[in-house]
């Protein structure tokens, strides 16, 4: 778990941590200095989805490939903001155009590969609470990707910070009589009545399984949320958490580039982190810091 130890001024530090600033993401990032941010953890507009109401925006390209181009613009330069032990958690939603999926995230992901990001894992956002469909040609989609990238082989991760529970000892175990051999030396099903089963192997059970819990799995199943003063649909605190405690240390610097209701900025003060937040909306920067600030935002325009 790698970690940098670079320090900015007091005068930097006052200038961008714990702001929104307003204005093409890009262009802000090319402002900003380089190794301030630890981790960037965001959602960006989703192709061809809806309207932000700004000239700026992200999403309203013609076409897939002029936004993956906007969108690898944008994570080159990031890539120079980002700690070299730094990462990237990237939420993103396909779309689909006269009935066929465009394979938008991948194409993303891929792109983004290619000018230097590393992709450490891919992982699915299982929504319970998933929007229902008419659609009788396909299945309902209730997923999102979660791409994890780091800025170089050797990154922080916090393995321990975001640790499941068991499953296989627990009430929801699939395996029969599993819950009986947990922390007993030679308790395996070997041991028991299964003993001479050639189909089952000797193992040290006591020692396979992490005090703490299993390592992160790759399906996240988190419920959709709202923020009753945006038009949209806002970002799961639960799942910024989870990328925060992963790749951000305590008191480190994350950044949200698509920063919208302010879920990242929220969540990043929470949980003892500063935050940079940008988009090119005025009305959501002034809508997100509000939401910190805990007052209501007075004639906002969507």
């Amino acid at each position: 778990m790698a970690t940098d130890e670079n320090q900015f001024d007091d005068q930097t530090q006052q200038r961008w941590l714990n702001h929104f600033h307003c204005g093409d993401a890009v262009e802000v990032a090319k402002t900003m200095p380089t190794g301030l941010v630890d981790t960037v953890v965001t959602s960006p507009p989703y192709f061809q989805q809806r309207d932000y109401n700004s000239d700026l925006q992200i999403g309203r390209e013609s076409t897939v490939a002029e936004y993956v181009d906007r969108m690898t613009q944008l994570f080159v330069e990031l890539k120079r903001v980002v700690k070299p032990c730094g990462s990237l958690w990237m939420v993103i939603g396909d779309k689909y155009l006269k009935g066929e999926l465009q394979g938008v995230p991948w194409r993303v992901c891929l792109a983004l590969k290619d000018v230097g990001w590393i992709l450490r894992s891919d992982c699915i956002w299982h929504k319970p609470n998933a929007m229902p469909s008419a659609v009788k040609t396909r299945p309902t989609t209730d997923h999102e990707y979660i791409f994890f990238f780091s800025n170089s082989k050797d990154y922080f991760y916090d393995a321990d910070a975001v640790r499941e529970p068991h499953i296989t000892f627990s009430k929801d175990s699939k395996m029969k009589g599993g819950r009986g051999h947990f922390g007993k030396r030679g308790g395996t099903p070997e041991a028991g009545k299964n003993s001479g089963d050639n189909n089952l192997h000797d193992g040290r059970w006591d020692q396979a399984f992490h005090p703490k819990g299993r390592n992160k799995r790759t399906v996240w199943s988190i419920s959709l949320s709202k923020f009753r003063e945006a038009h949209f649909a806002v970002f799961p605190e639960q799942l910024v958490r989870t990328c925060l405690d992963a790749s951000c240390p305590p008191g480190g610097v994350v950044l949200d580039p698509f920063s919208g209701a302010g879920t990242t900025a929220l969540t990043a003060r929470a949980s003892n982190r500063s935050f940079i937040g940008i988009d090119c909306n005025a009305d959501f920067c002034a809508m997100a810091k509000c939401r910190l600030e805990g007052s209501k935002p007075e004639a906002l325009l969507f």
